[in-house]
């Protein structure tokens, strides 16, 4: 089995659908998402849309629960107005899908159990970067890998105990980088690709404009910070 590990899509359909692709060409069986499925980007029923298809094995982020509850409390103003312009937008079969997702999940990947969180195991919304990446998250998951997302920002952290991997973000990288961010996750926990794609920022810079949404979240794609 390979899996492919994504997170922080947030409503960028053309990153989505440039990762799909190569997805695709790299024979991947299951795609298992940690979170953050909308918000900040211009197409958000769309990338539900694709998720669902593709039973995607997904958990909810913090974004697509300000969008749920309606609530956008520690939220900046430009992902506040994203929220908001959001929340009107969507398809009540797209709010559904939202409102089914757990906050958190265990997989059994191939043998090897991995704890899926969009922050940590102690908290839903917790920025864990690779320095803070330590063997006491396995242990509080009871898992030899840990999946996060939140940070937007990837890494591969192998310790004695397991591996903890943040693919970074799909749709809004923030580590210097704009292109697109996932890993490849294959052989009982023994290997783990991290796969950097170009897409057509320019266009999704273009289509927040006509959306709408605050010009900084377009700006940003462009030098990925």
């Amino acid at each position: 089995m390979r899996y492919a590990l994504i997170s922080d899509i947030h409503s960028n359909l053309l990153a989505l659908e440039r990762v799909l692709e190569d997805i695709e060409k790299e024979g991947v069986d299951l795609l298992v998402c940690a979170g953050d499925l909308v918000g900040y980007g211009p197409f958000p029923n769309e990338v539900i849309k694709e998720m669902r298809d593709r039973d995607a094995i997904c958990i909810a982020g913090n974004h697509d629960r300000a969008v749920i509850n309606l609530e956008p409390e520690g939220m900046n103003p430009h992902a506040a107005t994203a929220m908001w312009w959001t929340a009107k937008r969507l398809g009540e079969g797209e709010l559904d899908y939202l409102r089914k997702l757990k906050a958190r999940s265990t997989l059994n990947l191939s043998g090897v159990v991995a704890g899926l969180f969009h922050g940590s195991p102690r908290n839903d919304d917790e920025y864990i970067y690779e320095e803070g990446a330590t063997t006491e998250l396995l242990e509080l998951a009871k898992a030899d890998i840990i999946i996060s997302g939140h940070t937007h920002v990837p890494y591969i952290k192998r310790t004695q105990m397991g591996v903890l991997v943040n693919p970074g973000a799909i749709g809004q990288p923030r580590d210097g980088d704009p292109r697109a961010s996932y890993v490849i996750y294959e052989e009982r926990g023994t290997r783990f690709q991290l796969r950097r794609l170009e897409y057509d920022v320019e266009s999704t810079v273009q289509a927040i404009s006509d959306a709408g949404l605050p010009s900084f979240l377009g700006a940003r794609l462009l030098s990925g910070i």
